[in-house]
């Protein structure tokens, strides 16, 4: 996005501190630019100040923040780099973060997942972290949401710059650098271009396949952009720099700021322009939607309590036109980076631009759910072909017709911005159900149990929902596949288990359970192996050592002869039927008692213990003398039992 456009986006004062000795003066001026977002003359002076022999790590990062902040990608990331290899030990983790998104806008996107790693290393705490750390397979979710959307060209859009399409009666509005009539002196110098204007197409019989310039009570010279209006087409509320008495009002830091104003059609100009309420010359105001009852306006702010360098903000618009206190979306819709450019739909789906949530690049397009004021639901990124790995932005869409416009800086585009229209061919899923089906059994048994309860419970340990199992056993149930959830099976006299389940595709999933008894009634001659639900002791072909896999379910037995102080067992131990009976019946006899010895070794006296071999005498299958069989069959029948004798 053409970064005089990012004035509109970002709200980011920063400052430089920093100083040379025979480049100190051009230093000074550069970091006055700076400082005003005055960032192509700033990009000129370090870049002579380079030429001479002077870099450092200030110069580094403000010199990779001008083109960052121009959408000069590739040059910023060259500069990142360059910063993080010289002088890593003098960078925080937003330059990370910032050199993450340049290597995604370039296709470089396993760099980028190396920097995301280093990012989150550095500020596990931050939000982009958490998400980064959650949701690393971020590209799959994506795809996913691509392929929905037709896209096609805005016949209107110029060489110059054109973004911000807003609905207008039959047409639209939308924001251009194209010919404001402007000065030279009048150039912003955030990227040396025009200011924009407002201007509207197939709005009414003026604008009729035309482009047309909105009045000058409107435009001025300086910024106006982002607009909205009511349905009745009669107020109109959009976005302008600090402008007073036809003179611009800067801040304490010599930063033009952004407002919301609003404007009357009356006779068919727009007219009584006023600014809002809750407007300031210490931050910025700006990009204003409303909803669909009108009775609630959506913005974008670097207002206290923000908590990056852009949120998504909502105020209440009361019915004499007043408004109330600006309250912020909250940490699921905004990060600690930009988020920008908000829209909500009929069906009351916010649409915003992000920095900060997972996307190829740049900022990219995400929606969420936002019905009932409920502003934590899934935020599912757009997918291509609406985002790309550059700047995508001021997406609108018809709920009706299914239509819509959005703006990019894409290279294939004619200009620097341009707008592009859409046709949306399939709905992007917010409620997305995954249908869960299984069976609960007795682990032992194997018998159904009837009348068990199955439990949905989401990641924050509340429940969602439960079913009962019918009389065969079985469950059925539906799950929310945007976000994890615990499926839990529970049935009085069991063990509960559970199983998780990430987000998904949503695909069909088969579950079963088998759930141990909380209680186990054991008696003479039972094999407790069994009662433990203990994996088979196996043994190596013509070995009697304990395998390293089998310990584990050794000291099960040994954890349970620990508890029962009076149990005692007997140990047998069995062969498969190769090799001479004779020396089967010795082999085994060895397992057992090299299973006694391990016992004892491991604290379990021996008089409490018993071990016999029955060398291929008992047989679990039909691998018998003379019959071929795999080597899989003949393992099953290399096992050891734990038979209670008291």
């Amino acid at each position: 996005m053409n970064r005089k456009i990012t004035q509109l986006v970002t709200f980011l004062v920063l400052f430089i501190n920093f100083a040379g000795h025979s480049q100190e003066r051009l230093l000074n001026k550069a970091a006055i630019d700076y400082d005003a977002y005055s960032f192509k003359p700033a990009i000129d002076i370090y870049k002579r100040v380079m030429d001479k022999g002077y870099v450092s790590a200030e110069l580094l990062k403000k010199l990779g923040n001008s083109y960052y902040y121009n959408a000069d990608y590739v040059d910023a990331a060259e500069t990142y780099k360059k910063l993080i290899e010289t002088y890593s030990n003098d960078i925080g983790p937003e330059h990370y973060f910032r050199y993450a998104q340049c290597l995604k806008s370039i296709g470089e996107y396993d760099a980028s997942n190396a920097m995301m790693a280093k990012f989150t290393e550095l500020t596990s705490e931050d939000n982009r972290a958490t998400m980064y750390q959650n949701d690393k397979d971020y590209i799959a979710d994506i795809k996913r949401n691509s392929g929905r959307y037709n896209v096609g060209p805005f016949e209107y859009n110029s060489p110059y710059s054109e973004f911000a399409p807003a609905f207008y009666k039959e047409g639209l509005i939308f924001s251009s650098d194209r010919d404001t009539g402007n000065l030279a002196r009048y150039r912003h110098t955030w990227n040396s271009k025009d200011f924009l204007d407002l201007y509207k197409v197939n709005a009414d019989s003026v604008s009729d396949n035309t482009v047309t310039k909105l009045s000058k009570e409107v435009n001025t010279r300086l910024h106006e952009s982002t607009s909205v209006t009511t349905k009745d087409g009669n107020t109109m509320y959009f976005t302008r720099n600090n402008f007073k008495g036809g003179k611009y009002v800067k801040d304490e830091n010599g930063v033009i700021r952004l407002k919301i104003f609003k404007a009357t059609l009356k006779e068919d100009v727009w007219q009584d322009i006023e600014e809002l309420s809750f407007n300031s010359d210490s931050y910025s105001v700006a990009h204003p939607v409303l909803s669909p009852d009108e009775k609630t306006m959506y913005f974008a702010s670097d207002m206290t309590g923000s908590l990056g360098e852009s949120d998504i903000f909502k105020v209440t618009i009361n019915d004499d036109g007043t408004f109330g206190t600006p309250i912020n979306l909250g940490n699921t819709i905004n990060t600690e980076a930009r988020e920008t450019f908000p829209f909500v739909t009929s069906e009351e789906i916010l649409y915003f631009s992000s920095d900060g949530h997972p996307g190829l690049g740049g900022l990219d397009v995400f929606g969420t759910k936002i019905a009932d004021a409920k502003y934590d639901g899934a935020i599912l990124n757009v997918g291509e072909p609406v985002n790309g790995k550059m700047d995508d932005f001021t997406f609108i869409i018809d709920e009706t017709s299914k239509k819509g416009y959005f703006a990019s800086n894409r290279q294939e585009g004619r200009g620097a911005d341009d707008i592009y229209s859409f046709t949306e061919t399939k709905p992007l899923v917010f409620d997305c159900q995954q249908d869960i089906t299984g069976t609960v059994r007795d682990k032992i048994s194997n018998e159904v149990l009837v009348g068990a309860t199955v439990k949905v419970i989401d990641e924050n340990n509340e429940e969602i929902l439960s079913t009962i199992t019918d009389s065969e056993g079985k469950y059925s149930l539906s799950l929310d596949c945007n976000q994890g959830n615990f499926v839990r099976a529970q049935i009085q006299g069991y063990v509960p288990s559970e199983e998780y389940i990430g987000k998904s595709d949503g695909k069909p999933k088969i579950i079963d359970f088998y759930l141990e008894r909380d209680t186990i009634t054991a008696g003479f001659g039972d094999d407790l192996a069994k009662l433990l639900q203990l994996s088979t002791i196996y043994f190596d072909f013509d070995k009697y050592n304990i395998r390293k896999d089998s310990e584990i379910e050794v000291e099960k037995v040994i954890a349970a002869m620990e508890k029962y102080p009076s149990l005692k067992i007997k140990v047998n131990s069995h062969t498969d039927s190769r090799g001479k009976d004779s020396y089967n019946l010795w082999l085994s006899q060895k397992r057992a008692e090299s299973t006694v010895n391990y016992m004892v070794a491991k604290g379990i006296e021996k008089t409490r213990l018993e071990g016999e071999g029955f060398g291929e005498t008992k047989l679990v299958n039909d691998c018998a003398n003379g019959v071929k069989c795999s080597a899989k069959n003949h393992e099953l029948n290399r096992r050891s039992e734990f038979i209670i004798i008291e």
